[in-house]
């Protein structure tokens, strides 16, 4: 359940990141009441996850979700530019938190 809440987390990462890019430094209310909502959930599963889950694997895991979600929003929605050293940094962190949670060091 731990891992799920991680997950679910991380998500809500993505989430508050857009809102914050929309609200224009506060200025808009509608995505400013969104990125405080989506913050308040994202830290609260975060909170819940690492009642089991090491601190170290648990704050990789939520970064690297909310890193490459944006990364990929940027590039799909937001029309950053890409390349193929971007993709495989992306990739890399995908591969990290794979690892992190096929590392065996948790149980949950």
């Amino acid at each position: 359940m731990a891992w799920i809440a991680l997950v679910l987390a991380g998500f809500f990462e993505i989430a508050w990141a857009m809102a914050l890019k929309y609200s224009e430094g506060f200025t808009k209310p509608v995505p400013s009441i969104i990125f405080g909502v989506t913050a308040w959930i994202s830290f609260i599963l975060l909170a819940y996850a690492i009642k089991t889950l090491p601190i170290g694997t648990a704050y990789a895991v939520w970064t690297g979700i909310g890193a490459v979600g944006i990364a990929i929003i940027g590039i799909v929605w937001l029309g950053e530019p890409t390349s193929f050293v971007r993709v495989a940094c992306i990739s890399l962190i995908v591969a990290g938190i794979i690892g992190l949670k096929l590392s065996g060091s948790v149980a949950a």
